[in-house]
């Protein structure tokens, strides 16, 4: 006999800077069989409107005590304030529970995504949706496992355009903090010759390996470590898509691996904290080109010298 389950919407606000903690902690203190770190809204397949300062979590308990779980967030908070984790207002993290219906949340939210037109050429398309190409347009098929990128976060998109922009046919292309491994693929359909991408995270990496044999790009070297493995290695073309902090304390590395020439783009930077960014750039000597806006998200896309 089968025991009725119940589930319980917990849904959680907070800045999207630090979404993957707050999904951390929700996946290992819960019973939790889905997450939701983004509603997204389209019109003629092109996104108009994303919601990124909520997590919703989707939780199978018998019941969850409002006033016991707010205070438990309350306090992770206080702990990340005090760790100095984050340097900005990380959000209210005010929570709101109710109770849903029995659905396998951990598939329906592949219900939301579909085809993503992200520039001129590239459009990103689920595994589980059809999209017939316009004109010129290159389809990018991916399956984000568990939760890495789907190519409709601002911060993906800037990089994507940033590539089809600057990097030039037969470049040789590095991508750290790769995730789901979609820049290193465009880079690739865009003519690159050659990459490789790098993440800290092994689950990230083996995704971003299935998504490369889906796409027919192999050939991509994926590795599980940071931009220091890579040092050995000269690039045309770099993305870094980490958080500010983060790139302004590789910076160095960054310019290591980078041919004389190269161009790199650097995303991740919510708005305000560009000067991080901005001030290790110069501390390196690395060119800023163009920086680049989408809601309130900032690229910035600069140049070793020749």
């Amino acid at each position: 006999m089968s025991v009725k389950k119940t589930y319980w919407e917990l849904s959680v606000e907070i800045n999207p800077i630090c979404s993957d903690i707050v999904c951390d902690i929700i996946q290992s203190e819960f019973n939790c069989e889905g997450i939701i770190t983004a509603e997204e809204k389209y019109k003629n397949l092109e996104l108009i409107e994303t919601t990124e300062n909520i997590i919703k979590a989707y939780i199978v308990a018998d019941i969850l005590e409002q006033e016991k779980i707010q205070e438990f967030f309350y306090q992770k908070k206080r702990e990340l304030i005090e760790r100095n984790v984050f340097n900005c207002d990380i959000g209210s993290w005010n929570i709101s529970i109710k109770k849903q219906e029995i659905v396998d949340w951990s598939k329906k939210w592949k219900e939301n995504w579909k085809p993503t037109i992200v520039s001129d050429k590239i459009v990103i398309c689920p595994t589980w949706e059809k999209y017939t190409p316009k004109n010129e347009e290159i389809i990018v098929n991916i399956d984000p496992g568990n939760a890495f990128g789907t190519g409709t976060h601002a911060t993906t998109q800037l990089c994507i355009k940033a590539c089809e922009k600057y990097m030039r046919e037969g470049a040789i292309v590095a991508d750290i903090g790769c995730g789901s491994g979609i820049l290193a693929i465009c880079a690739m359909k865009l003519g690159a010759i050659k990459a490789d991408a790098v993440d800290n995270d092994e689950t990230a990496i083996e995704t971003a390996k299935i998504n490369a044999d889906i796409n027919n790009e192999g050939s991509i070297n994926f590795k599980t470590a940071t931009s220091e493995i890579l040092e050995n290695n000269k690039y045309d073309f770099v993305f870094a898509n980490i958080l500010h902090n983060v790139l302004a304390q590789i910076m160095p590395d960054l310019k290591r691996i980078m041919k004389n020439g190269a161009k790199i783009v650097l995303s991740g930077i919510l708005e305000g904290k560009e000067d991080v960014v901005i001030k290790a750039l110069d501390e390196n000597k690395l060119n800023i080109i163009e920086i680049i806006h989408q809601k309130e998200w900032i690229a910035i896309v600069a140049q070793k010298e020749k």
